[in-house]
C-alpha cells in the first residue's frame, strides 16, 4: 500500500518549521486505537557519509510478535540535518518503506519523538498524520522535558512535561528477542537496562 506525501515538501528549515505549525493541529490524542494485530516498526540510518537514507520497516502479528514481512527503501538524502526537523529529512524513506510492506499496520513505532517537541509535532506525529495510522514515537535519548526517573520494573513509567503539559512518558522498557516464529514465552522478554522516552501520538494514538 503506497503512501504519498500529503503536502508539497518544504525545501528549507523555515517553510518547515511553517508546515509542522500549520498540521500540529491535525493530532489526535485520544485514545482510539481499538485491537492492535498488526504493528509496524521503522528506522532511518544513513549511507555514503549521509548522502544516501536506507529506510527499514518490520511489520509483527500482535501479541505473537511473529514476523509478518519486512521492507527496505533507499532515498538520496534532500534535506539537512535541523534539530526538531527531522521528519523533513527521514519521512519520505519511512514512507516508502511502509508502503512496500503490504499490509497495513494497526499500529507504528517509530525511532523518534512526537509530543515531545518544541512545536509538539515530531517525527512520530508527522508520521501518523501524514499515513493516518496511529503512532507512537520511541525516543533513544532525552530531548525536552523534565520526568522523575520511573522505577525498574518493565513498564514504569513517568510522565515528562514541558510548561505543565504532559507531552510523553519516560519508561522502563523491555527487550524482545524476535525469532523466526517469534519469541517463544513471555520469559523471553527481559528487561533492557535503562530508560526509553516515549510519546504517544497520532491520529488516533493513546496519551
Amino acid at each position: 500500500m503506497p503512501y504519498e506525501l500529503p503536502h508539497p515538501w518544504p525545501t528549507t528549515p523555515r517553510e518547515a518549521v511553517t508546515l509542522q505549525e500549520s498540521l500540529r493541529d491535525q493530532v489526535i490524542e485520544r485514545d482510539e486505537v481499538g485491537e492492535a494485530r498488526l504493528v509496524a516498526g521503522v528506522d532511518v540510518g544513513f549511507e555514503d557519509g549521509g548522502q544516501t537514507m536506507r529506510a527499514a520497516a518490520v511489520l509483527l502479528s500482535f501479541p505473537s510478535l511473529v514476523l509478518v514481512a519486512s521492507a527496505a527503501a533507499r532515498r538520496p538524502t534532500s534535506f539537512p540535518y535541523v534539530p526538531g526537523l527531522l521528519a523533513f529529512r527521514e519521512l519520505p524513506a519511512l514512507l516508502d518503506a511502509l508502503g512496500s510492506l503490504g499490509d497495513r499496520p494497526d499500529l507504528i513505532l517509530c525511532d523518534g519523538h512526537g509530543r515531545i517537541h518544541p512545536r509538539r509535532f515530531g517525527l512520530a506525529c508527522h508520521l501518523g498524520v501524514a499515513t493516518g495510522i496511529p503512532t507512537i514515537g520511541v525516543g533513544k535519548s532525552h530531548y525536552l522535558g523534565q520526568y522523575e526517573p520511573p522505577g525498574p520494573q518493565q513498564g514504569d513509567w513517568n510522565p515528562i512535561t514541558d510548561r505543565d503539559e504532559v507531552i510523553g512518558a519516560q519508561v522502563t522498557p523491555q527487550h524482545v528477542p524476535i525469532r523466526n516464529r517469534g519469541p517463544s514465552s513471555l520469559a523471553d522478554r527481559r528487561p533492557m537496562k535503562g530508560n526509553s522516552a516515549a510519546a504517544s501520538v497520532s491520529p488516533n494514538a493513546p496519551v
